[in-house]
């Protein structure tokens, strides 16, 4: 039932040579509507390609989305994917690139796999995913397609340890479930407020954890209960002539561990002459799922939220979380000629910002976030070196591949140290978390925040230093309009 919050409006429940050939390895369809609901800032829906059979001498995969063969052979194994993925650049393992898992597809597809083992499961697994190859890629190979039919075919026929597929639910029980995520954040703030996590980091107790758990409470966020159990109004009144009715997603992660984000971008959106509209009844967008290969639930959830928008009738729908809108990207399209027209202040800060790999690869998003931050007077701008480069957070990846994650994390670290910046930006909640904690790791307390939270500082005329992560929080204290 809807029920008021605390700010008294109505709100939801809630490097190779060219001709180099790889080595042989050892031993959506959702019900849509006839006019789509174009996507702010990214977009749409990925429906998987249509059901096609396989050869009948493929050993491991079904006739259910397999890799396209058509797809597969777009790849003329030229290498310019090689320096653009995170795998290669650790390992110079040519099975780690993107064209050497595409000719594992290949050979899996030809009949040369006999079944999926270990080795041959593990090159897969280790892909984060971060679609660079996409962007780098002169003959525009859909390495997204065939890794996520790819993965889903895994995930239905590799038998996975138990500890693994333990992991595995674990993951999927919490991240896209709202409620159940804040339930587990509960005694979580109280392990960090107590100073029990002090103590056990102390005490050398946390290195008896398996590594997936260690990466896990490596990533616990600084969130306040405020934050945990805050929520949105279900319209926001826009300011001065309203221009456009936008539907906002609340997403499941950045709804619970950063609702300041979505504080920040409702009234961004406001002082832009936007109505917010923020349905009810919203799940997660199956994003996590997709990119992961649990294809049926991902589906589900998709599903789900098409009828909740369905349901409003708004002009576009906006989405602040980077991962999120690569899976939506295919239901919409990006919003074009919407100036800014609410005055900005100064935000006297040196920035480093920090490209999600979903937004730039994956989107193609990568000029307008520069922009609107270049847009901020006395912000000064910094670049990061290997801006293209992954920062192993992509999904889960840093929970089911720590050791991976933790290399690249500390990366990207000391590029972003080496900037000399006071806050770090990014769009995307798992990169704002991996960023703390592989800065934390090396010592570094640089505040992190994402894009929409220094916009909403430069229009509000507040401190944007105070909002960054690790830092008092004042734009929860700031209310939106209600409708």
């Amino acid at each position: 039932m809807p029920q008021p919050n605390e700010l008294g409006a109505t709100t939801t429940s809630a490097g190779d040579s060219a001709d180099q050939k790889p080595a042989a390895p050892g031993g959506l369809s959702a019900e849509k509507s006839d006019t789509a609901t174009p996507v702010l800032g990214s977009a749409g829906l990925a429906s998987p390609e249509p059901a096609g059979g396989v050869p009948a001498n493929c050993k491991v995969f079904d006739a259910h989305h397999p890799p396209q063969e058509e797809l597969i052979n777009d790849c003329v194994h030229c290498g310019f994917c090689l320096p653009t993925c995170p795998t290669y650049l650790l390992w110079r393992e040519e099975m780690d690139s993107p064209r050497g898992r595409i000719y594992l597809m290949k050979m899996g597809l030809e009949g040369d796999v006999e079944r999926m083992d270990k080795t041959y499961v593990q090159h897969f697994d280790q892909c984060l995913g971060c679609m660079a190859c996409v962007s780098a890629c002169p003959s525009g190979v859909q390495y997204d397609r065939l890794i996520e039919s790819t993965r889903a075919q895994i995930e239905r026929h590799y038998p996975r340890s138990v500890a693994d597929r333990l992991f595995r639910w674990l993951i999927f029980s919490l991240f896209p479930h709202p409620a159940r995520l804040r339930a587990a954040l509960l005694p979580m703030w109280i392990y960090r407020r107590s100073g029990l996590r002090w103590l056990l980091r102390k005490s050398g107790l946390l290195r008896l954890l398996p590594k997936q758990l260690q990466a896990m409470e490596s990533l616990l966020p600084e969130v306040s209960l405020r934050s945990m159990f805050s929520s949105l109004p279900m319209r926001v009144k826009p300011q001065g002539t309203p221009r456009l009715k936008v539907g906002l997603i609340l997403g499941c992660v950045q709804r619970v561990m950063f609702s300041d984000v979505n504080l920040a971008t409702a009234r961004v959106l406001a002082a832009e002459g936007c109505e917010v509209v923020i349905p009810p009844g919203q799940d997660c967008c199956g994003a996590l799922g997709m990119h992961a290969g649990r294809e049926k639930e991902a589906l589900q959830m998709a599903r789900k939220m098409i009828r909740v928008f369905e349901r409003e009738q708004v002009d576009v729908i906006a989405v602040n979380a980077a991962g999120c809108g690569s899976n939506l990207k295919d239901y919409g399209v990006l919003l074009a000629g919407l100036e800014a027209r609410a005055p900005r202040h100064p935000v006297p800060l040196r920035v480093a910002y920090q490209d999600s790999c979903h937004l730039q690869h994956a989107m193609g998003v990568r000029n307008e976030p520069r922009k609107l931050l270049s847009g901020i007077p006395k912000l000064e701008l910094q670049e990061i070196a290997e801006s293209a480069i992954c920062c192993g957070s992509a999904g889960i990846y840093n929970l089911v591949q720590p050791d991976t994650a933790a290399e690249l994390g500390e990366r990207k670290a000391r590029n972003i140290i080496a900037t000399k910046a006071e806050v770090v930006v990014s769009g995307n909640p798992g990169c704002l978390l991996q960023l703390q904690a592989s800065l934390g790791k090396l010592g570094h307390r640089i505040p992190t925040m994402h894009t929409i939270q220094l916009l909403d500082a430069s229009i509000s005329g507040t401190p944007a230093a105070g909002k960054a992560n690790g830092r008092r929080r004042q734009n929860q204290q700031r209310p939106v309009s209600k409708g």
